[in-house]
């Protein structure tokens, strides 16, 4: 008997067990240590080498989930504008008065009354809000809890409300390999970079500011100071034989022809921001992924501390590109690949989806995906629109969340870049592995 599922294809699970009984199937010992149990085979030597290395909790001193709003359809606006008037409706409005304004259900007047109590008891700010992948929004922050906010995690997020720079990643993944990192300069949602509940994403400042309102000492710092661990920058000094700063260094000895930048092999220190770029650009290597997959799947990731000074650096300039072009700061971005070449109202009317891609060059794996009848981006690779970022694909889920609503001039523009940062990705991903292959 064959068993079919809900769409009407043959289930394999069932035909194994039709055809199998206990004393049939070839069973194989699994190993465990004392801390994991995994259900899958492991290979602990990796396991060894794997645990050798730091974990980015560890080096970060300071950090925590990001910020939950309890309440993100009222709370997180996409334009300022909308962002200004909900501040001043609850400025002036009673409760009544903005649920029937923003036809609220009932059960969500108490977080109503919270969010006016907040901002008539706190001082607020408006301010962007890193909400999504390549998706920054705007919302009102105040930093108390259980107000506007259910959960603003203001310990770390005030860090973010200045020039700041923050690693995001999660705990753990319960849906998909790692692919769980990305960066943020401003306060960050708890989903920005997760999509299930059980992957909460954290907040990695680099640095931390003091806080204005505690009374000056002479042994408190007033300007901003690294968020990381002494002890294992320490470590990674000596293995190195470089030296900390905690800023970077501006040099203006020229060591090379038409380059007025230190050449690495004169280097004699590194700071916070190289580190962070170390970070990254393991992070993105698809083999460090693929090799430590079971492990990255219950913890925080973890990273090999640097020996070689070459291989460092190597990799800091890599991980400082893809950082460049996460935050879309690199001018690359700016230099499309996609056209949008039919004029129309913008409006997006058609369903976002994989299925949605329309092939338009089978050799080169590009297509076109149409966001209402008459209009479409085109030349999209494949390869863009299928990325994973956390538990997104940015290149589709940019535009699902702006269904109904009509694209910008810098909207249209936005998304372009979006798809030049993913390709770019990919290809620094492959250079990053080549670089980890030939140190081993």
């Amino acid at each position: 008997m064959y068993h079919f599922d809900l769409y009407g294809k043959r289930s394999q699970k069932y035909d194994f067990l039709n055809m199998n009984n206990l004393s049939s199937i070839n069973w194989e010992s699994i190993q465990f240590d004392n801390k994991n149990f995994f259900f899958t085979p492991i290979d602990f030597k990796q396991k060894k080498e794997y645990d050798i290395g730091f974990s980015v909790s560890d080096i970060f001193n300071l950090y925590n989930a990001g910020l939950a709003t309890e309440f993100d359809a009222f709370v997180i606006k996409n334009s300022l504008k909308e962002t200004e008037v909900l501040l001043d409706d609850l400025k002036s409005k009673n409760e009544n008065e903005i649920m029937l304004k923003y036809n609220l259900d009932a059960k969500k007047s108490s977080k109503v009354k919270n969010a006016i109590n907040d901002i008539k008891s706190n001082k607020s700010l408006i301010t962007s809000i890193d909400y999504r992948p390549f998706d920054s929004k705007y919302t009102i922050y105040t930093g108390a809890s259980n107000g506007i906010m259910g959960r603003p995690r203001n310990g770390v997020m005030k860090h973010m409300l200045r020039d700041n720079l923050a690693l995001l990643t999660c705990r753990q993944q319960t849906s998909f390999d790692f692919q769980h990192v990305f960066l943020s300069t401003k306060i960050s949602e708890r989903c920005s970079v997760s999509l299930q509940t059980g992957e909460v994403n954290y907040i990695f400042p680099l640095y931390l500011y003091p806080d204005p309102t505690d009374q000056p000492t002479f042994d408190q710092p007033t300007e901003r100071t690294p968020n990381l661990n002494p002890e294992i920058v320490r470590e990674i000094e000596k293995g190195l034989g470089l030296t900390f700063v905690p800023e970077k260094e501006e040099s203006n000895l020229c060591f090379t022809n038409n380059n007025d930048e230190l050449r690495d092999e004169f280097k004699q220190t590194f700071a916070p921001i190289d580190l962070l770029d170390y970070i990254y650009a393991v992070l993105h290597s698809p083999s460090y992924r693929e090799k430590y997959k079971e492990f990255l799947k219950i913890d925080f990731p973890r990273v090999p501390y640097p020996q070689d000074v070459d291989t460092f650096w190597k990799l800091v300039h890599l991980g400082g590109q893809i950082r460049e072009i996460h935050l879309l700061e690199s001018p690359i971005v700016r230099k499309y690949i996609t056209g949008y070449p039919k004029e129309g109202n913008n409006e997006i009317t058609t369903s976002i989806a994989r299925k949605d891609w329309e092939i338009t060059d089978e050799e080169k794996q590009l297509g076109r995906i149409w966001i209402n009848e008459t209009q479409y981006f085109d030349n999209i690779p494949l390869s863009a629109w299928e990325f994973y970022i956390g538990g997104y694909q940015p290149a589709q889920k940019w535009l699902k969340d702006r269904r109904g609503r009509t694209l910008g001039v810098d909207d249209i523009m936005h998304y372009q870049k979006i798809i030049v940062a993913l390709t770019e990705t990919e290809r620094l991903m492959g250079e990053v592995d080549n670089i980890l292959e030939n140190e081993e």
